[in-house]
């Protein structure tokens, strides 16, 4: 198997409040591999309110905080959220809906970067596991997920991360359901994980600044805070 070089990458994690998570990661790249995606120019995000866009997106007349960002200074193996991602997301315990199949509209999110509110990528779910079929015992039990946007100019991915209650609850958000969910997969992607022979090296720093803190405006009206972590990964022995 060819040993890549290394190539610098961050990851963005957001609290909902004043403070904000962002992750760093690093991964090994094959030259002239990676995302056919997104071409981004040095900046690890912009605001979205910079350009008109929000960090809450669009649900039911509400919004859920956008209160994880994926760093567009990435490596390009992280940033493709079509492909290569999933490894990545794998990695850390989550995987793609049930089957493939997603029930309910997308919701969307305006990104401030000149096309307004678009839908979602993707909805990823906790797997237990189980990368396979863990999302459908998710989907029935309730768990983590998230919903990804990626940010044009920079490449940035924006997360919506959550922890919902059972199918008979209508998957509505748990207590706290908002940082919970946040706190659950930044934690989970702390330390040093490997999937499909990709090793992901995780450290933490918090910032802030971007989300106000309570629950107006907020769909299920449950509370988010205000504090997000700094997140830097190094990978090793990578296929990309």
């Amino acid at each position: 198997m060819m040993r890549p070089s290394l190539f610098t990458a961050n990851l963005v994690a957001v609290v909902f409040g004043s403070v904000l998570a962002v992750v760093a990661i690093t991964v090994p790249v094959v030259q002239g591999t990676g995302s056919s995606q997104c071409v981004g120019h040095g900046t690890a995000y912009i605001d979205p309110r910079k350009g008109g866009g929000s960090m809450l997106d669009a649900s039911a007349g509400f919004g859920e905080p956008l209160n994880v960002i994926i760093s567009g200074l990435s490596s390009p193996g992280v940033l493709d959220p079509t492909k290569t991602f999933y490894n990545y997301a794998k990695a850390i315990g989550f995987s793609y809906e049930c089957l493939g199949l997603h029930i309910g509209n997308p919701q969307q999110a305006n990104l401030g970067d000149g096309r307004g509110w678009i839908n979602e990528t993707a909805v990823l779910r906790e797997d237990y596991g189980n990368p396979g079929l863990g999302t459908c015992g998710e989907s029935l039990v309730g768990g983590n997920h998230f919903r990804i946007w990626q940010q044009e100019g920079t490449c940035a991915l924006f997360l919506a991360v959550s922890i919902e209650q059972d199918a008979s609850e209508h998957h509505n958000i748990v207590s706290n359901g908002y940082d919970l969910g946040r706190d659950a997969l930044v934690d989970g992607a702390v330390g040093i994980k490997t999937f499909n022979e990709v090793t992901y090296s995780t450290t933490v720093q918090s910032i802030g600044g971007l989300l106000p803190v309570g629950a107006n405006g907020i769909n299920h009206s449950e509370f988010s805070e205000s504090f997000l972590f700094l997140i830097d990964f190094l990978s090793f022995d990578s296929w990309y």
